[in-house]
C-alpha cells in the first residue's frame, strides 16, 4: 500500500506564539515533516510572530533546534532542513499594541491562502483578531486556528465566540482539537460508515456498553497552578473525550461534509443526559516514595501548590445518550494523571449471544470487544470467540483480530503523520470537518457546567489514589455495581 501525498496550494501561514512550547514541540517539527514529504509546495512561506525580540536568522536557528529535538533521525536530511528553513520568516510583534504589525502586513501576500495560527493564551485571541483587521492583514478568505481552551465555562465560551465573530466568519474559524487529527479517530468513521459489517450492530440492541479511556503517567508538574484552575473535567472531558464520544454515538451524516458531520456531533451532545452525583468519581494522585526511601514523587496537592485543592486529576463518569440508538447503553468515560500506563482507547463491548449451543459456554464465553487504540501504537483490535485448537471437545477461547497500522500498512503505517500535521494541512485546504464549530463548543459547556456546579455546591473532595494505579477505588465500584469492569490500563 502506497500512501499518497497531495500537495496543498501555496500559502502564507503566520504562527503567533512561534517561540512557545507548542510551536517548538509540534507546529514547527510538524510543518517540517510535511515539507519533507513533499506536501508543502514551492512558494509557501511560514512566518513566526511573537513578543521575543529576534531576527529571522535567529528564528531559523530556533526552528532547527526544534527539528533536531522532535523529528526522527530518518527525516533529518541536511539539504531538506536548509530548504525548509529558507521559507521561514520572523516578526517581533506586540499582540496588545502597535509594534510589528506593519512589518507583518508587508510579509503576508494577500493573493495566496492566508492562515493565522493563534498558539497563544486565550486572552490574546481577541486582540490578535482585532489587529489583523485593523491593519488590513486578514482578508475575507483568511483562516484563523484557535487552540484550546475554548473558555472555562459556557459564559466565557460565548464571550470568546462573540469576540472572534466580530472579526471572522464561522467558516474562517478553525478550533483545533488534536485528538480529531489522530489517524485512528478518522478510521473510526471509516470503520462505521464504509463497512456494512459494524453499522447494523452499532446500537443499544447489540452494544452492551462503551468505555473511553485516556490515561497519562505524568503528573501536572510545572503547570500545577494552571491545571488547578481547570482539572480533568475541563481539561480533558469537555473537549477530547466529548469528541470521541460524539464520533462513537453520532448518526451517519448525509455526506462526509464539514457541517454535515458537525451537525450530527452536535445532536449527540444535546442528547446527553444530566449526570447524577452517584455516577461521578473524582480523584487526586498521592505522593509516592520509592521502596528504598530515596526517591520521592510529589502528590497532586504539592504539584498544584495548594494544600486545600479540590481540583480533580482523575475523573470517571457514567453517561447516557438519550436517543433511540443508544437508549439504555451506558458510556463510561475516564481520564487521569499519574496512572499505570500512557494509553488512549475506545472499547465497544457487544452483548453476548441470546443462546449458547456450547455446554461449557457459561464458563468460557467472553464478550466480543472492538478496541480502537489512539496511543500508543495506533490501531484496532477485535476480540472474538473461536474453538481452542486440539482434540477433546469444543472448548472456546477468546482471540484478537489485531490490526496495528505499523504492521498492517508496512512503512506507511509506521510513518503516520502527527495529528497537528494533518490538521494544519486541512486548514490550508479549507476543510473544517475535524474542527469544532462554535455551537458545538457551547453545547459541550452547557452539559459540563451543571456537573461542575453540582460537586462544587456539595463540597465534594476528590478521593486520593496511588500513583501508578488505575485510579480511585470508587471508580472500580462505578462499574462493578453494573456487573461490569474497566479494561486494564496498559500500554
Amino acid at each position: 500500500m502506497v500512501s499518497r501525498v497531495i500537495p496543498v496550494d501555496p500559502f502564507d501561514l503566520v504562527v503567533f506564539g512561534a517561540t512557545g512550547d507548542l510551536a517548538n514541540r509540534k507546529i514547527l517539527p510538524g510543518l517540517y515533516r510535511r515539507f519533507f514529504s513533499g506536501q508543502i509546495p514551492e512558494g509557501a512561506r511560514i512566518i513566526g510572530a511573537a513578543r521575543t525580540e529576534m531576527d529571522t536568522a535567529a528564528f531559523r536557528a530556533h526552528a532547527r533546534a526544534a527539528i533536531d529535538e522532535h523529528v526522527g533521525a530518518g527525516k533529518r536530511d541536511a539539504a531538506q532542513i536548509e530548504a525548509f528553513l529558507s521559507i521561514l520568516e520572523y516578526v517581533p510583534i506586540d499582540a496588545m499594541g502597535e509594534g510589528g504589525w506593519n512589518e507583518l502586513k508587508a510579509l503576508v501576500r494577500p493573493h495566496l491562502i492566508n492562515a493565522f495560527y493563534f498558539s497563544v493564551a486565550p486572552a490574546l485571541f481577541g486582540p490578535l483578531a482585532e489587529r489583523l483587521h485593523a491593519f488590513g492583514i486578514a482578508t475575507s478568505q483568511a483562516r484563523i486556528v484557535v487552540e484550546k481552551p475554548f473558555g472555562r465555562d459556557l459564559a466565557s465560551a460565548k464571550v470568546l465566540n462573540t469576540t472572534l465573530a466580530e472579526h471572522f466568519d464561522e467558516t474562517q474559524i478553525y478550533r483545533i482539537d488534536h485528538y480529531l487529527g489522530k489517524e485512528t479517530v478518522q478510521n473510526l468513521m471509516a470503520v462505521r460508515f464504509a463497512n456494512i459489517l459494524f453499522e447494523p450492530l452499532w446500537n443499544a440492541q447489540f452494544v452492551d456498553h462503551v468505555q473511553i479511556t485516556v490515561a497519562e503517567t505524568v503528573g501536572v508538574g510545572g503547570r500545577g497552578s494552571y491545571y488547578d484552575k481547570s482539572g480533568a473535567m475541563r481539561d480533558m472531558v469537555q473537549n477530547h473525550l466529548m469528541q470521541l464520544l460524539c464520533l462513537i454515538a453520532m448518526e451517519p451524516p448525509y455526506h462526509f461534509d464539514p457541517d454535515a458531520v458537525r451537525d450530527e456531533k452536535l445532536k449527540v451532545i444535546r442528547a446527553l443526559q444530566p449526570v447524577s452525583a452517584a455516577d461521578i468519581v473524582r480523584g487526586q494522585y498521592l505522593a509516592h516514595r520509592s521502596d528504598d526511601g530515596k526517591g520521592h514523587q510529589p502528590g497532586y496537592l504539592e504539584d498544584a501548590e495548594n494544600p486545600d485543592s479540590r481540583t480533580e486529576s482523575y475523573i470517571a463518569l457514567r453517561v447516557h445518550v438519550a436517543n433511540w440508538r443508544w437508549k439504555g447503553t451506558p458510556f463510561y468515560l475516564r481520564t487521569g494523571k499519574r496512572l499505570r500506563a500512557r494509553t488512549s482507547e475506545i472499547a465497544i463491548t457487544f452483548k453476548e449471544p441470546p443462546h449458547s449451543i456450547f455446554d461449557e459456554a457459561d464458563e468460557t464465553w467472553r464478550e466480543n470487544v472492538l478496541v480502537i487504540r489512539l496511543q500508543p501504537n495506533e490501531g484496532m483490535n477485535l476480540k472474538m470467540m473461536i474453538k481452542e485448537p486440539g482434540p477433546g471437545g469444543m472448548r472456546l477461547v477468546q482471540v484478537p483480530l489485531d490490526m496495528s497500522f505499523a504492521e498492517a500498512l508496512g512503512e506507511d503505517g509506521a510513518d503516520i503523520p502527527d495529528a497537528y500535521e494533518r490538521l494544519i494541512m486541512d486548514v490550508i485546504r479549507g476543510n473544517q470537518t475535524l474542527f469544532m464549530r462554535g455551537d458545538e463548543v457551547e453545547a459541550a459547556w452547557a452539559w459540563t457546567d451543571p456537573i461542575i456546579e453540582g460537586w462544587t455546591a456539595r463540597g465534594d473532595r476528590p478521593q486520593g489514589y496511588d500513583a501508578g494505579s488505575s485510579g480511585p477505588e470508587d471508580a472500580l465500584m462505578l462499574m462493578h455495581r453494573d456487573g461490569r469492569r474497566w479494561r486494564e490500563i496498559r500500554e
